[in-house]
């Protein structure tokens, strides 16, 4: 490329306001790289030296992901890729590819000091295009990490509505079934010709077993010993079909004194068509109990989502409640708990007050945090966490009993981008994340760890 030539990089956008003697230096001490379709400019890993200017064609750059190579970067015609002056790159992160015919200017970073010194419109197109780059960066990679938590979350989410929903989805099945067999039943009732007293104490005595009805606890060795004697009971009276009524029976609690009971009331005559419909009664009861079981635990998963997310409240400060916060996100985060089998100890303060916070933001600290204390604990560890008021603050505590933080990284761990996650779990933005939302409020965050304890403390101020 000629001297004059330079005029060509100038009508680049990015170059238009370099003069044209700073563009010639760069030229002069550049050499030019032509690629094919699927060549490589760089692989991950290797020493970050050159900086490319796209003068044709396109480069895409690929990084990292979950085991996966994802396209995240493409650079056109009058883009520049690479390593910059004042940049910290050291080692590429990722993989650049060809992708139609290219030609590049290249520019090795040992002219970057030379570069510094006599170019400084240069150095200023360089250093605004890599600091646009690095704020670009960055958001791609905090959207990807709530991306991951929302993930997370959600994941944990579905895990937890799946066995209430799947229980109502039973339950409401075994009620269709028993209302259907009503009329049938129905029938055979009022066709029994029984006393009104005798028609009270059944209803009497059924009633009481549905108020007292509990599932039973019993091993399967005294459950299958209890069916024994209720079968031969029933068998030894000739009952129509005693197999359904001793299972429903041993489950609901009910013995040999409690047929014995009904027994005496009906002097020994209608017993069939009485214990059916006394089965009947305890069956419904107990499958109505179990849908408003399943059915309390999917309002409360609701209902911790509404806290933890705040979606139905204006997303100003306003005061809210630290333990109810704090045990929404546990809710959120219940399915990683119970896969490690971790323990968590709750301290909080009997006069803890209110704190006036940014509600939704507040909530990622708390999962983040308790997100890395889950990962660093062992299987069946402890995780506690404390909150009490101090002076004009309120301090909550999240410690896990993990192997710890090397002190030698323990400076940085607030650092962006930094993570001793393998690659896919973590893009080292979670305590990054939570060191500006501390900011945001004005708090503080502090660490400290040894093996077996690290401990995370922020301070809010009232």
């Amino acid at each position: 490329m000629k001297t004059t030539e330079a005029a060509e990089l100038q009508d680049l956008a990015l170059f238009k306001q370099v003069p044209l003697e700073q563009l010639s230096w760069m030229l002069e001490h550049s050499t030019f790289l032509e690629l094919m379709p699927g060549q490589t400019l760089f692989q991950k890993g290797e020493p970050a030296e050159n900086m490319y200017v796209v003068l044709e064609g396109q480069i895409d750059v690929r990084l990292e992901e979950s085991g996966l190579l994802k396209q995240v970067f493409t650079f056109h015609k009058g883009e520049i890729t690479g390593v910059m002056p004042f940049s910290r790159l050291t080692h590429t992160k990722g993989v650049g590819q060809a992708v139609k015919p290219t030609l590049l200017l290249v520019l090795h970073k040992r002219h970057f000091p030379e570069l510094e010194r006599n170019n400084p419109d240069l150095l200023q197109v360089l250093v605004s295009l890599m600091a646009d780059r690095v704020r670009d960066f960055t958001q791609m990679q905090q959207f990807n990490e709530k991306l991951l938590a929302l993930g997370k979350l959600s994941a944990g989410l579905a895990h937890e509505l799946n066995n209430p929903s799947a229980a109502i989805v039973r339950s409401s099945a075994e009620l269709l079934r028993i209302h259907h067999n009503v009329p049938q039943k129905f029938k055979r009732v009022m066709m029994m010709q029984l006393t009104p007293e005798q028609v009270d104490q059944v209803v009497e005595f059924t009633f009481a077993k549905i108020q007292n009805c509990k599932l039973s606890t019993h091993t399967m060795l005294e459950k299958s010993r209890q069916e024994d004697e209720l079968l031969e009971w029933m068998e030894n009276r000739q009952l129509e079909d005693p197999y359904p009524l001793a299972d429903i029976f041993v489950e609901t609690g009910l013995d040999l004194d409690d047929l014995n009971l009904v027994e005496k009331i009906l002097d020994g005559k209608h017993l069939d068509e009485v214990l059916e419909w006394v089965a009947n009664a305890l069956t419904t009861e107990r499958v109505i109990n179990d849908i408003q079981v399943a059915s309390k635990r999917i309002f409360d998963l609701v209902s911790a989502v509404k806290t933890y997310s705040h979606m139905d409240q204006a997303q100003d400060k306003q005061p809210v409640t630290l333990p109810k916060e704090i045990q929404s996100t546990l809710t959120m985060l219940g399915h990683k708990l119970k896969e490690k089998r971790i323990q968590v100890q709750e301290t909080y303060a009997p006069d803890l007050p209110k704190v006036t916070v940014y509600a939704g933001e507040l909530n990622q600290v708390w999962t983040n945090l308790l997100d890395n204390a889950i990962d660093a604990a062992p299987d069946q560890g402890i995780i506690e966490i404390k909150a009490w008021p101090e002076g004009k603050t309120v301090k909550v505590s999240i410690t896990d009993n993990g192997p710890g933080i090397a002190p030698d990284i323990m400076g940085r761990i607030f650092d962006p981008f930094f993570t001793t996650k393998p690659m896919g779990k973590g893009s080292g933005l979670g305590l990054d994340i939570v060191r500006k939302i501390i900011q945001h409020h004005g708090a503080e965050i502090t660490v400290t760890s040894v093996p077996g304890q690290t401990t995370f403390t922020v301070q809010l101020p009232l």
